[in-house]
């Protein structure tokens, strides 16, 4: 280096990165795979993902667009078919109409919520979110300027939220109140009646506004009727924003396609993020996601049917292993199982298990079998489990759980 030469500065990366990391589901996941590639035959329980096939008409759906040539650019949230899609799904599925400038088509339902909170959040506001939760809810309020506020939601009252705790959550600085129905990660749902009091406290607070996550709305169990917050109480439909995809109950994840419904002017607001991020989603997705919505059913219901089976199969499972114990999921493809009963244990090499953190980490290192704790979702000691995975799969990982848990001293 000469006199004349300035040695470069490192990296800094901007505040509101540094405040939030890649989601820790991904790094155990990718930690878990690793192990596969070396040689180990580790069984992964960690990722919210089907492992059915796309259904054989959307697949074709998407061939015969690119045989069209339908590949250019779209409106830029979503095509107008694509919109007709949506809002005859909402009609069918939720009796909710909505008109098509009500509606937003991004690249993923994940892309939906960043889009809102953007639009929406100034610093300093707050976004109450029933704990546990998927981990992505906090760190999109924290990059957007806003301020999670995490609501403890135990077992005891199967994992929802209650009216008075609503009610104690709410500040001045409140803008909106998370409801995601299924749960990622507890599987817990709300029936219309559990809904009907939390929304009697949104109307009694005018400034906050409700974000309906529903995205694992056909995935849900024993004959239980699918409730979302403005189909319950229609006065709050102006100030909801219902969220949904093909991700889940399709099998299309790395199709992204997702979409919101709600007020004119939000979802005009979200249209202007997303014209500085992504633009259109994929024109090809969008086509696959029409057919998806507005073609035959019965696939959604069948597998749904599977996953059940899978979930009794693996709740019963984990009852039977020494100092576990789990709830029913009511729906989507999680157990969200408590391990206090094993904190306070030794493994056989001597480590002490103290936390759910380390109870899963005992799993992956001497069983061979990948969960994710239940810190990460902000509530312990518990871990989740991804049902969505072959059967033999899950009967050999959860003889692996009993076998390490009837293992510790």
């Amino acid at each position: 280096m000469t006199a004349d030469t300035v040695a470069p500065l490192a990296f800094q990366p901007a505040q509101r990165v540094r405040v939030i990391g890649v989601s820790e589901i991904l790094r155990i996941t990718d930690n878990a795979n690793a192990l596969k590639r070396a040689g180990r035959p580790v069984i992964v329980l960690g990722a919210g993902e089907p492992d059915f096939d796309t259904p054989q008409n959307v697949r074709e759906a998407a061939v015969r667009a690119i045989g069209r040539g339908d590949t250019r650019y779209t409106v830029l949230d979503g095509s107008p078919a694509m919109k007709a899609a949506v809002q005859l799904k909402f009609k069918r599925d939720n009796a909710l109409d909505f008109a098509l400038d009500e509606i937003s088509v991004s690249a993923g339902a994940k892309q939906v919520i960043f889009n809102a909170l953007m639009a929406s959040l100034n610093p300093g506001d707050e976004v109450i979110l029933p704990a546990p939760y998927w981990t992505s809810y906090a760190d999109i309020v924290q990059i957007c300027g806003g301020v999670p506020v995490p609501v403890a939601c135990t077992g005891e009252n199967g994992f929802r939220l209650d009216a008075t705790q609503l009610e104690a959550a709410i500040t001045p600085r409140t803008r909106w109140l998370f409801i995601n129905s299924p749960s990622n990660p507890t599987g817990a749902a709300y029936s219309a009646a559990q809904l009907k009091p939390l929304c009697e406290v949104l109307l009694r607070h005018p400034q906050v506004w409700a974000l309906a996550d529903d995205i694992y709305e056909h995935i849900l169990y024993d004959g239980l009727a699918f409730a979302t917050p403005v189909a319950v109480e229609p006065r709050l439909r102006e100030r909801t924003l219902t969220i949904n995809g093909v991700s889940k109950a399709y099998a299309m994840t790395g199709w992204r396609v997702g979409y919101g419904a709600g007020p004119r002017a939000l979802i005009a607001a979200m249209a202007v993020v997303q014209s500085q991020t992504t633009s259109c989603p994929s024109s090809i997705s969008q086509a696959a996601a029409i057919e998806a919505l507005t073609g035959p059913q019965d696939i959604v219901a069948e597998r749904c049917a599977d996953f059940q089976a899978r979930r009794d199969f693996v709740v019963a499972a984990l009852n039977r292993a020494p100092g576990l114990h789990c709830r029913v999921p009511e729906g989507a493809f999680y157990t969200f199982a408590s391990c206090v009963g094993v904190l306070g244990k030794r493994t056989r090499g001597g480590a002490l298990l103290q936390t759910d953190s380390d109870f899963c980490r005992y799993l992956l290192q001497d069983f061979e079998v990948a969960v994710v704790p239940g810190s990460v979702f902000r509530l312990a000691p518990y871990f989740r489990i991804s049902y969505a995975t072959s059967m033999a799969q899950l009967e050999e990982a959860c003889a692996r759980i009993i076998a390490a848990c009837a293992a510790l001293e």
